[in-house]
């Protein structure tokens, strides 16, 4: 089929096969609710989008069920009239995770999953790759500031590094020649139902892996790993398991250390994004580089020139006077992670993060967790809860989740509110976090931040 049609085309991971499609020369068209820099971004690639559910909009050639497949991701409603069009007329459909499982069968997958650092450590894979004799093509949950974009692609290489998410259990279409796990605290209990089956979603995706393949797990993950036979077994953290660092040196802002193998010792390993998190997640994506073929000298010189990932420690303001940074964590877990790293780089400011809570069953399941994180921080700043692909759940909502926080300096505003929030208030390090939109305020914060002070 040559005629390739996305349904949510603007996500993050559809505009990466979207992108992958149109480059190997297939026609490629889609549907999303909303304009957005990534859907711009593809429409300058030549490939046709609209805002507006109707089947009349829709290109006449992507109509013909012989010669068309229909890619749609979980988050489309399955109301939704272009679909119901698809689905009543006989349409080949598929999910964006299977077309990504299609490709894993005809390249060597490098599969990067966890709850939490596995969209930084597949782009640090993919940079590290790509900056040795390998190569390798990437489709990443993120915008590489190295690439410029989520996807990208080789001519000389079958190796493919792929975020695999868990969410909707889309990890199981993988068939990995490699996969890394890099957390398995509890996300996502309106698919999984409780910790137990979400932890065994894990297991399941470490079945998948090809017999002469390689499963690498942070050390001491609660899960038993259920791989083939020949599968070799492989442990990293920061300072334990087969692959860790040691002789950490932060300073100056930067972090050197010694990455320590099997093989033997790497010395200065330099962080291009010089957070303690990136400790960890480059250990992960270096043995991956190693284990494909890279050589100690090539993943110590990239290393140092990865720029990491937008909208994970995306810093926006960096003076002596005022830092402004945006992440976008959104489990309690990466919270805590997010601002303890924050902390260890500005032991002696007053930090106040601005947190906008991402669907209202993860704020249900985990509002005690989010509580004890935020409370990490010296001043707290709730927005209203994005809903993403739910209906609202009556008690649920950020008073609730404010009510728990223990720090007294708390408040909820809305999103107006909190522009003039930022206009009459002094920061030190002023942080947002969140999974939802609170990233399109960035550009007004920031022109407020300097206006106030300009004055």
């Amino acid at each position: 089929m040559k005629n390739i049609y996305f349904l949510g085309i603007g996500g993050i991971g559809m505009s990466a096969l979207a992108r992958y499609f149109n480059a190997k020369g297939y026609s490629v068209a889609g549907y999303d609710r909303t304009e957005s820099a990534l859907t711009m971004s593809l429409q300058s690639e030549g490939i046709d989008i609209h805002y507006v559910d109707s089947v009349g909009l829709i290109p006449s050639k992507y109509k013909d069920k012989e010669n068309a497949l229909v890619v749609i991701t979980p988050a489309i409603p399955a109301s939704l009239g272009e679909l119901e069009f698809f689905r009543q007329n006989g349409f080949s459909i598929m999910k964006r995770s299977q077309v990504l499982g299609e490709i894993t069968k005809s390249q060597r997958g490098i599969c990067v999953a966890g709850t939490h650092g596995k969209t930084t450590t597949t782009t640090m894979t993919a940079h590290l790759l790509h900056n040795s004799h390998v190569d390798c093509n990437a489709f990443i949950g993120g915008i590489s500031k190295n690439f410029k974009q989520n996807l990208h692609l080789s001519d000389n290489s079958d190796l493919v590094v792929i975020e695999a998410d868990e969410y909707d259990r889309s990890f199981l279409t993988l068939s990995p020649y490699m996969a890394a796990i890099t957390a398995v605290d509890a996300d996502h209990l309106d698919i999984y139902g409780t910790e137990a089956q979400y932890r065994a979603g894990f297991e399941d995706f470490t079945s998948l892996i090809r017999p002469d393949g390689v499963l690498l797990m942070k050390l001491g993950l609660p899960i038993t790993p259920r791989v083939k036979e020949g599968v070799r077994v492989l442990t990293y953290s920061i300072e334990a398991g087969n692959y860790h660092a040691d002789n950490i040196r932060t300073g100056n802002g930067e972090i050197v250390f010694d990455f320590v193998t099997p093989q033997g010792l790497i010395k200065n390993i330099k962080l291009g994004v010089p957070v303690r998190i990136n400790i960890e997640n480059g250990i992960a994506a270096m043995t991956l580089a190693l284990l494909n073929g890279a050589t100690p000298d090539e993943v110590r010189t990239a290393m140092a020139t990865f720029m990491g990932v937008k909208r994970r420690f995306d810093f926006h303001i960096k003076r002596d006077d005022l830092v402004f940074m945006d992440d976008y964590a959104h489990h309690p877990q990466e919270l805590k992670s997010c601002i303890e790293s924050v902390r260890a780089l500005y032991k002696d400011k007053h930090i106040c993060g601005i947190f906008q809570p991402h669907l209202y069953t993860r704020t249900r399941d985990f509002a005690d967790d989010f509580a004890r994180s935020l409370s990490l921080l010296d001043e707290v700043v709730l927005l209203d809860i994005y809903p993403a692909r739910e209906k609202p759940i009556p008690g649920v909502t950020s008073q609730m989740l404010l009510d728990k926080i223990t720090i007294s300096n708390k408040r909820i505003c809305s999103k107006d509110e909190l522009k003039e929030f930022v206009r009459t208030h002094r920061f030190e390090v002023l942080l947002t976090v969140g999974a939802g939109d609170i990233d399109l305020m960035i550009p007004e914060l920031k022109k407020i931040l300097l206006s106030n002070i300009d004055a």
